[in-house]
């Protein structure tokens, strides 16, 4: 569950080094990836999505649902949590600061505020800039030690020059009250070393959603502190789940359960932290 000390030891994990922060979706895989020693998680939408049978968009899910879904994995975890929180699920500046108020109460060590407006357009820098600022207010009053990532989703919506319209607006969400600095599909050496060098100080969580050649020892050398890993867990076991079932439905074959999950394997996991205190 979420606490002081939590927010005191994801602050600390910003302050040097690289460390992953992985994406899990339920309280299974909270605990498993917690087992494995990960010192942070943080939430997904599209996974919270998918397990609910909904697309990633941000009209998905009312806000409620996902304040229930964060606060579920925070009371899970014994580990901080940062909440991917979409836009703020706000049409203004004010309805952001007050769901963000709203997500600080479930615990969170940290959340992130994007600007895209939609799944194709981003909102104006002066205004994208202002929701900053709002959540930036709405956790200095709330007085929790809470860490504020601005996302910028120029590679996301295809932006004609992504890199250089993420430092402007990432320089800009800086200045706005941001602690940490975002720019998801930014994947490329120097993409991801130009984006470190801008925001310097600051620092960069870098999105590893797919197989790209790089390792967590190629980002930190590159200058990234932080490394999540977005939908691609739960796309991983979708796609396992997908294609064992439409080997059974089409051609009536079982091979695609190969590889699976021993039985006793996640009972002895599950059972044992259980027992754990929490």
């Amino acid at each position: 569950m979420g606490d002081a000390s939590h927010r005191a030891a994801f602050r600390a994990l910003h302050e040097s080094g690289c460390f992953v922060i992985p994406n899990p979706w339920d309280v299974g895989t909270v605990r498993a990836l917690e087992e494995l020693g990960f010192p942070a998680l943080a939430t997904t939408s599209a996974g919270h999505s998918y397990s609910r049978g909904l697309p990633d968009a941000l009209d998905a899910l009312p806000v409620d649902d996902v304040l229930r879904h964060v606060a579920e994995i925070v009371d899970a975890a014994n580990v901080p949590v940062n909440a991917d929180f979409q836009s703020g699920y706000g049409a203004d500046p004010d309805s952001v600061a007050a769901n963000v108020r709203r997500c600080v109460e479930v615990g969170v060590a940290g959340l992130s505020i994007e600007d895209a407006r939609d799944g194709a357009s981003l909102f104006e820098l002066s205004e994208a800039v202002e929701r900053i600022g709002a959540a930036r207010a709405a956790i200095d009053g709330s007085g929790e030690d809470v860490l504020l990532t601005g996302r910028a989703e120029c590679f996301l919506v295809g932006h004609p020059e992504p890199l250089r319209e993420s430092i402007r607006r990432l320089e800009a969400y800086a200045e706005a009250g941001a602690d940490v600095l975002y720019a998801p599909r930014a994947q490329e050496r120097d993409d991801i070393r130009a984006i470190v060098e801008a925001v310097d100080p600051k620092p960069v969580n870098v999105l590893v959603s797919a197989n790209t050649g790089l390792t967590v020892a190629d980002l930190a050398a590159l200058g990234a502190r932080r490394v999540s890993v977005g939908s691609a867990l739960a796309r991983a076991a979708w796609g396992a789940f997908l294609r064992a079932a439409e080997g059974i439905a089409r051609d009536g074959d079982f091979s695609g359960l190969e590889g699976a999950a021993a039985f006793a394997d996640l009972n002895d996991l599950f059972e044992t932290r259980s027992r754990q205190p929490r």
